[in-house]
Formats: structure tokens, sequence, C-alpha cells
């Protein structure tokens, strides 16, 4: 099968469950932005969230990708896979009873004296997603795609309809005083969790996701190899190092604006960024769904002799679409700014510019598959290390000058920088003859046509949207004029 073709189609599945199940789970942000209008209330999930990010990333400590790497150059593939099972099994276990012991001192540190319970249940999503993790990631390496979107979009639905039951339901029915038939929804509502409903549903959620998993963990035959485990982590921990670093670049932003700013303010504008932050998340939402298809794929199309000039298609295509994403949400922008409640609009200005940080994220991620096929780790710890010292200087320096919008521009400046470099130490170790010309061509054209049409006059909502997708759609057709040869082109085969 033309492997292009294969690319796609695994991206289109996982899509299922990253772009349309998790484009679905963000039509909970109006839910929360409209049900908790003090953006305060927003800034607590953000905030938490943002921890998160890093204990996933710590508690998996790089297996998933050693996993790949290690199933694809052996022939034991169900001791690499029962290992590193067991491996974060036990982790996970220490981790969960740590928490569990010092959770009232967590939420103090924290600045959340009075919501130890958050603290426990953020704790256990943590703890049952990283359990998940594994058994996700063996699915991915055999691509049973479907199986995996499945779960990835039931997770989400659940998660959806827990917090439509116990925000867009009980919070309702308790905040309106409903009465008669509505009055049992009213009384399981307990206004002291508030915000903290959004952890309760996400907990039923990756309960549920872990139980529909367990003939993936029933199957396993238990074995731990002590000196594969070795070789594992001896490969994983140069990711674990950079996966921190990568949620430096990712996160810290959200958790430095509780700090850097004044008290009075600091809150309220962590909710609103992370509200507009998450209308840019779109684009990450396709990369997202690239990488869990492109990642496998790459590993098993490394030793083909065309693999190099496939590599450099995929990024031509990847680009191609990440620039027509930017346009799509830009020339929409006029309605899908009603996606955040009115208080939070205010930052709206951060969006192009995560948008486009975004975009230079996934680029980073295509030319960096040079150090993981030629198992020099290492270097993605320099890179994303290089990037976490752009994130921290720039944000300690622009946020308390500029706020969020210095928040978002170091992002960009973090992403962008670490492309680059990527790029030119690629080129030494793994060189690729990617087309630069698209690559840097295709995002100024998409930043080109924003800024020309942000320019015109303000038309009512109707002519703007009809204007703004007439123009998408005829550049999307310039692109496939412009593209024409290369769609007749033939794939490498392998």
């Amino acid at each position: 099968m033309n492997p292009l073709k294969k690319l796609a189609g695994q991206t289109a599945i996982y899509g299922l469950s990253t772009i349309i199940g998790r484009l679905l789970n963000y039509f909970l942000v109006p839910l929360y932005t409209y049900q908790f209008a003090d953006p305060g209330e927003f800034g607590v999930i953000t905030e938490f969230y943002a921890y998160t990010s890093f204990l996933n990333v710590v508690l998996t400590y790089g297996m998933e990708t050693a996993l790949f790497n290690f199933s694809a150059k052996s022939e034991g593939k169900a001791t690499v896979y029962s290992t590193a099972l067991l491996s974060l099994t036990l982790s996970t276990a220490l981790y969960l009873a740590a928490v569990s012991w010092q959770a009232d001192t967590l939420a103090a540190v924290l600045r959340h004296p009075d919501h130890t319970d958050y603290v426990r249940w953020v704790a256990w999503i943590i703890a049952l997603d990283t359990l998940a993790a594994i058994p996700f990631a063996k699915l991915r390496e055999q691509q049973q795609a479907k199986r995996f979107a499945v779960l990835k979009t039931t997770n989400i639905l659940v998660n959806i309809a827990a917090n439509a039951f116990l925000i867009g339901l009980c919070k309702w029915a308790y905040d309106s005083g409903a009465e008669d038939s509505l009055a049992w929804a009213a009384r399981l509502y307990d206004p002291a969790i508030g915000i903290g409903y959004v952890f309760i549903a996400n907990l039923i959620a990756s309960g549920l996701t872990l139980l529909l998993l367990v003939p993936e963990l029933a199957a396993v035959k238990l074995r731990f190899d002590v000196a594969l485990w070795r070789r594992m982590l001896a490969y994983a921990l140069p990711l674990l190092i950079a996966g921190l670093a990568g949620m430096v670049n990712e996160t810290l932003d959200r958790i430095l604006l509780k700090y850097l700013l004044p008290p009075d303010i600091a809150m309220e504008q962590l909710g609103i960024y992370g509200a507009c932050y998450k209308i840019a998340i779109l684009m990450s939402l396709f990369i997202q769904a690239f990488r869990y298809a492109a990642e496998p794929f790459f590993f098993s199309y490394y030793r083909q002799k065309d693999a190099r000039e496939l590599y450099a298609l995929v990024m031509n295509w990847f680009i191609i679409a990440c620039s027509l994403i930017f346009l799509g949400v830009m020339l929409n922008l006029g309605w899908i700014q009603y996606f955040v409640g009115a208080k939070y609009r205010a930052g709206i200005g951060v969006v192009p510019i995560l948008l486009m940080a975004n975009l230079w994220l996934g680029v980073f991620f295509n030319f960096s598959i040079w150090y993981k096929l030629t198992e020099q780790t290492r270097f993605g710890t320099y890179l994303t290390l290089w990037g976490a010292a752009v994130t921290l200087a720039l944000n300690l320096y622009w946020i308390p000058r500029l706020g969020y919008m210095g928040a978002a521009w170091a992002t960009l400046a973090c992403y962008g920088s670490m492309a680059l470099l990527s790029y030119v130490m690629g080129r030494r170790f793994y060189p690729v003859r990617y087309d630069l010309r698209r690559i840097l061509g295709y995002p100024l054209l998409a930043v080109s046509i924003w800024q020309l049409t942000d320019q015109m006059p303000s038309l009512p909502l109707w002519a703007e949207l009809t204007f703004s997708n007439s123009l998408l759609l005829l550049i999307f057709a310039l692109v496939v004029v412009l593209e024409r040869h290369r769609l007749r082109e033939p794939a490498p085969t392998r």
C-alpha cells in the first residue's frame, strides 16, 4: 500500500479520537466559561491541568517511545510490553501513595488549602491515565488505530456527558432554584465543590477507559526483564528530560502567570489566557493526531532506501495542512470568539500567536525524527532544554510587562527557535532534503492573507463569514493547482 495513503488514513482515524473527539470535548469550554462567569474559577482548571501535564510526562518517563523502539528491533515484543507495563504500574502506585499521604500539604503549597479534594482527584486522574498509557501505546504499535480511536472517543464522550450532567444540569438547576421535576438535580449539586466537578467528571471518564482496556491488560504474560528494563530506561530517560522541558515550553506560562502577576488579577488573567488558549489549540489537535500516526510510521520505514524522500514529502503536506488550519481559524474568528464567555474575550489577541506557535511545534516534531531514528535521543534533550530556557527567560521578562500576551509571544519564540536548531543539527546527523521554500512560504502566505483581510472594513457577521470562507475555498483551490504535480507524483514505496 502507498505509505503516504496509509499514513493519511491512520492520521484520519486517530483524528477521530483527537481532532473530532476532542473538538467535542472543547465544547465544554463554553459550558465552563458561561456557567462560571468569573475567569478566576476557570483559572483553577487551567492551573491544575498545567500541573497534570508535567506529572503525566514524569510518570510515563518516555516508556511509550521506548516501547516503539525496542518492539521494532526485538523478536520478544511481549517481553518488551510486559516490562514497560510493570515498570509504570509500580512507579504509579508509589506516586499515588505519596500524594495521598501529603495531600493537605500539597494543597497548602498550591494556595488551595480549602480544596485538598482537588489535589486527590487530580492525582487519581493522572494515575489512571498513566496506567492506560502502555496499553494505548501497544495499540498504536500494532497499528490498531480503530480500537484506539473508539476507546479515546469513549473517554471523551463520557467526560462530556458527566460534565453536562454535573455542571450543565445540576449546577444550572441549583443556580436557577429549579423545583418539581428538577429539584433532585439541584440537590445533587454542592456549591462548595464548584469547579471541582470538572475533575470529578474527568475521573469518571479515566476510570471507565482503564476498565475498557482490561482485555489488553489481561492478555499480558507478566515478565519483567531487568536487563531489558535498564536498556529501555537508558533510552527513555533522556526523553523524560526532554518531555519535562517540553512541558515547560507548553504549560509553564500558565503556572508563571499565577505567580508573576499581582495576586488581585493573576487568577482572572490565567482564566482568560487558558480559555483563549483552547481556541488556539485547534492546531495542536491536528498535530497530536498526526504524531500518533507518524511516530510509529517513521520508525517502520526508516530502513527503506527512499525513507528520507518520504519524510520530506510528509513535511510538505504537513505544512500545507497546518497553514490552512491557521487560515481557517483566523478567517472565522468573528464567530469562533463566542466559543468563550464575554469576560474571556479580552484575550482573543493571543489566538493567532499561539496558532503559529503550535505550527512550528509540529515542524519541530518532523525535523526532530532524526535523533529518534539514530538513537541519539540526548539531542532531543538538548533541543528541548534550549526551548525551556527560552520559555523561562522570556516569560520572566515579558509576563510582568505584557501579561498573557507576553506568554504567547514567548511560546512562539520557543518553538520557532527549536525548529530552526533541530533542522541545522539534523543536516549533520541525518540529512533530509526538506523543501524550505514551502516550509517557510505557506505559513508566511497564510499570515499575509489574514493580515490583509483583518484590515478590511467591518461587515455584518453573515457577510464576513461568506467572504472569509469563500476566500478560504479559493486558497485551497490555489494550493491544489500549485501542488498538482505532487498529487500525481508517485510516493515512495516499501
